[in-house]
């Protein structure tokens, strides 16, 4: 899920090289034609927009095959901002462009999914940051991981793990213009153990790991760099 771009393609092409039938899905038919083309292999696209909850119903209804693994690359832009003038409005949307689709998503999926399947949330590193600005996110973010050790029992022999990205070069970003994305790049890699922000396949491996090891549920996995490290600087 938001498999057209970013994170969800790069896992995508992970798993498609391992020979995997994959499929992705997005909003928009011309951005999945272009990444089915790019990823290659097993790959098929499917529209859906997991924000409209008849939809995704009828998706896993329509599926004609056990699902093995489940990735839930879906990502909102809503939430951010200082507390004191955060538009609840706009924390309402940010919930309702990442957590609820993942929840729909999950429960819609369910009885889709083989005995021994994986889910996998890429959620995100504000869930557990400090930084000013960014409470609504980890709101948002934090309540996603926190469910994955209850859903890991409530759901066995199905695992139920997530990965936490930090700041990864992705088109999420590309709202900001490319110099001033760039700045902020620059300012966060100073900061940052390994000195750069992250790519979009360095977060698909853990994703991979996840789908490959029996022995993994109930794992949040930090992706940071080691930003959110105490380091001193």
């Amino acid at each position: 899920m938001g498999g057209s771009s970013g994170i969800g393609e790069a896992t995508a092409t992970r798993l498609a090289a391992d020979g995997a039938e994959v499929v992705i899905t997005g909003r928009d038919r011309s951005r999945l034609d272009a990444a089915v083309e790019r990823i290659g292999g097993k790959t098929t696209g499917r529209v859906l927009d997991a924000t409209d909850a008849d939809l995704v119903a009828e998706f896993f209804a329509g599926s004609d095959a056990p699902i093995d693994h489940l990735v839930l690359a879906l990502s909102g832009a809503s939430g951010s901002g200082p507390i004191a003038s955060l538009d609840p409005e706009q924390l309402a949307a940010g919930f309702a462009g990442k957590f609820w689709p993942f929840v729909r998503v999950l429960q819609a999926a369910l009885p889709r999914l083989s005995a021994r399947a994986s889910v996998t949330f890429v959620t995100a590193a504000s869930a557990g940051a400090a930084f000013p600005g960014t409470a609504g996110l980890a709101a948002i973010n934090g309540a996603l991981q926190a469910m994955v050790p209850p859903l890991a029992v409530e759901l066995a022999p199905i695992r139920v793990n997530a990965v936490s990205p930090g700041v990864i070069d992705t088109p999420w970003w590309d709202a900001i213009p490319t110099e001033a994305r760039a700045e902020l790049f620059t300012g966060i890699s100073a900061a940052t153990p390994v000195g750069r922000v992250g790519r979009a396949d360095e977060v698909a491996d853990v994703i991979r790991l996840f789908v490959g090891n029996g022995f993994m549920t109930g794992t949040v996995i930090d992706c940071t760099g080691g930003a959110n490290l105490p380091t001193g600087r």
